[in-house]
């Protein structure tokens, strides 16, 4: 698997990849936009505050005719792509435990989302796409935590 991120020094992190995800690119990379390099804790906390619509995913590139919300702008509740990003990043969390890792030190060094094939709706009505997303996060073991 080729990993946008590269680095030499394999000991201390952990890789995940979801592979073609049946969630929106445009909300996934503005989730992957809003938890990158922070603590491993604090995005899971924001992603299931996201999911209960407590907190919402501010808005920075996709806007266009998106409200506003309490203290941030433009923003959303993407409930079904924070569900899979958070179950993603559980993935790469118990890698990094079963690697030897320290769980509360980790960092969220990269996370990154692309677009993938979008194949055909099945049904007689043609004009209709599937939305699908690839997504890699890396996290690292940061060691001022």
């Amino acid at each position: 698997m080729n990993y946008a991120f590269q680095t030499k020094h394999q000991e201390n992190i952990a890789k995940a990849y979801g592979s073609a995800l049946s969630i929106s690119t445009k909300k996934s990379i503005e989730i992957c936009n809003s938890i990158r390099g922070k603590p491993v804790q604090k995005a899971k906390n924001f992603l299931e505050a996201v999911i209960k619509k407590e907190k919402a995913v501010p808005i920075k590139r996709f806007g266009r005719d998106t409200a506003h919300k309490k203290e941030i702008g433009a923003g959303k509740f993407p409930i079904v792509a924070a569900d899979q990003i958070l179950k993603l990043i559980q993935s790469a969390e118990s890698n990094a435990q079963n690697k030897g890792l320290d769980v509360k030190k980790l960092v969220i060094e990269h996370i990154n989302a692309n677009k993938a094939s979008q194949p055909w709706h099945y049904g007689r009505k043609r004009r209709s796409r599937m939305k699908r997303t690839h997504i890699q996060i890396v996290l690292k073991e940061d060691k001022k935590w």
